[in-house]
């Protein structure tokens, strides 16, 4: 069974609050940046997943769509700041953890407005078949995403796309419409294409 795109965004919170946790409660450098490098992936990827396929939604869906999606978009864009300093630091950097905590503030707040506002209302708005399909469509961009370059020789190392941040920043319409019609497919998109 397909699980709602709410259930689907619900899960991706509490794997990025346990990758947060983890770093914390790390004992080792090597453990450390086992999940600062999990928790950067994991919040490019439902980030971007987020933007490509839920918000687009909102704005087709709700009354107040286009502020909810703007407004959101926007938080994505103070997470990305936090990010990018963040993705940039040493485990043994003192500013790690304080930025760390700013980050995940940041992200809390736009978690609890999400799972207690936004989401609801489009759950409201949609049927339960919409929303399973745009719960596999969220999958399918999670899986675009790819490996970051500490974990994989084919990682992308051309800007924009040469860490998770640059993924999450690269225009969103281009990568919008180079993946619009595979959300639907079972297909995967040609990565080769311009």
């Amino acid at each position: 069974m397909t699980p709602r795109i709410t259930d689907a965004i619900k899960t991706d919170h509490r794997e990025l609050e346990n990758h947060y946790n983890k770093i914390l409660s790390a004992s080792t450098e090597r453990e450390k940046i086992h999940w600062k490098n999990l928790f950067i992936w994991e919040l490019a990827r439902h980030s971007i997943g987020e933007e490509l396929v839920v918000y687009p939604v909102f704005e087709k869906s709700l009354p107040d769509g286009r502020a909810m999606a703007d407004k959101d978009r926007h938080e994505h864009n103070m997470i990305k700041d936090h990010l990018q300093k963040f993705q940039n630091m040493q485990p043994s950097n003192p500013e790690l953890e304080p930025t760390l905590n700013s980050l995940m503030n940041n992200l809390s707040q736009h978690i609890q407005e999400e799972e207690n506002n936004d989401f609801p209302k489009l759950e409201d708005a949609i049927s339960s078949e919409e929303s399973e399909k745009l719960s596999t469509s969220f999958a399918r961009i999670k899986m675009f995403v790819p490996t970051p370059s500490y974990a994989s020789s084919s990682a992308p190392d051309k800007p924009p796309f040469e860490s998770a941040v640059g993924l999450m920043a690269a225009p969103i319409d281009h990568l919008a419409n180079r993946f619009r019609a595979w959300l639907h497919t079972s297909a995967m998109p040609d990565s080769s294409a311009g």
